[in-house]
């Protein structure tokens, strides 16, 4: 048994072993293996700012390009765009017209800078709008024939070429050899209005064919009494097929013969845009 000096003795012992380690442990914490930690938990907490600062910027909405013309209510709240600013655009379309530039858009809505600036280089125009096409120069040719001529001036339409046909403004290397086919193939026009049949012609392009052309030449046509006709001479007119034929002598029957193509017209399923192609293949009189 220890006596009460030797107990005494063994305490202060215990509690100065006690006082050492944790002057050692003070040391220990504040050594540079403690700063080292210390800058690893600031490094982490930067990266975890960063990561929310990017997570809020992704949660922002998109402005993807757009044509300004066509904003909406919901669209002009998100991009920043007062009602006045709004009103001030649709009533502007509403006159069937168009900004066609980020300045017009600012000059019709009033937009601040500011804010024009901000969603301008999203505006979205049509190609034509951002890259018109040069208008297209005509030489002096072309001038020269779209000038009316006489009769007499004017060059037989079944004997030009390819190439005196491309001289008309309009009139390519393909519409050109297509009306030379067509001709061969009918054996040669007999009227004008036979270019209506060629495809691709538009009644601009064939108005001013024939300011040049007209037909003067040509084997002309047998035509058919529309009211002797029978349905085996009908039916060989171009449009006219078996029960439209039909319906012809039906209503010459009815009507005591015809006396004007607008009374023909008014047969049942006649072709009405051919009308001009058939007359040339009838007679009234």
């Amino acid at each position: 048994m220890f006596t009460k000096q030797q107990r005494s003795g063994i305490f202060v012992l215990i509690l100065l072993i006690l006082a050492i380690q944790c002057a050692i442990y003070v040391v220990d914490f504040s050594s540079e293996e403690f700063e080292n930690d210390t800058a690893l938990i600031q490094a982490y907490r930067a990266e975890v700012d960063s990561l929310k600062q990017l997570k809020l910027k992704n949660s922002q909405p998109k402005i993807f390009p757009f044509n300004p013309n066509f904003i909406t209510d919901y669209k002009g709240y998100t991009l920043g765009m007062s009602a006045e600013e709004l009103d001030r655009l649709h009533k502007f379309r509403e006159e069937n017209k168009w900004v066609n530039s980020a300045t017009e858009f600012q000059k019709v809505t009033q937009v601040s800078d500011a804010l024009l600036a901000e969603i301008s280089p999203y505006f979205k125009f049509p190609d034509w709008v951002t890259n018109p096409k040069p208008k297209r120069q005509y030489n002096s040719s072309f001038s020269e024939n779209s000038k009316p001529k006489t009769f007499a001036e004017k060059q037989d339409l079944n004997t030009a070429t390819a190439l005196q046909l491309k001289k008309v403004n309009g009139i390519g290397e393909a519409l050109s050899e297509r009306i030379v086919n067509y001709r061969n193939r009918k054996g040669g026009f007999v009227a004008d209005v036979q270019l209506k049949e060629v495809y691709g012609l538009s009644p601009e392009v064939i108005g001013r064919v024939l300011n040049q052309f007209t037909v003067k030449s040509g084997t002309p046509i047998t035509k058919i009494h529309i009211n002797t006709a029978t349905i085996e001479e009908l039916v060989t007119i171009k449009y006219i097929d078996y029960e439209i034929a039909y319906n012809i002598i039906e209503q010459r029957t009815l009507r005591e013969g015809f006396k004007s193509l607008d009374e023909l017209m008014k047969v049942k399923g006649f072709p009405v845009k051919k009308s001009e192609i058939i007359e040339l293949y009838l007679t009234f009189d």
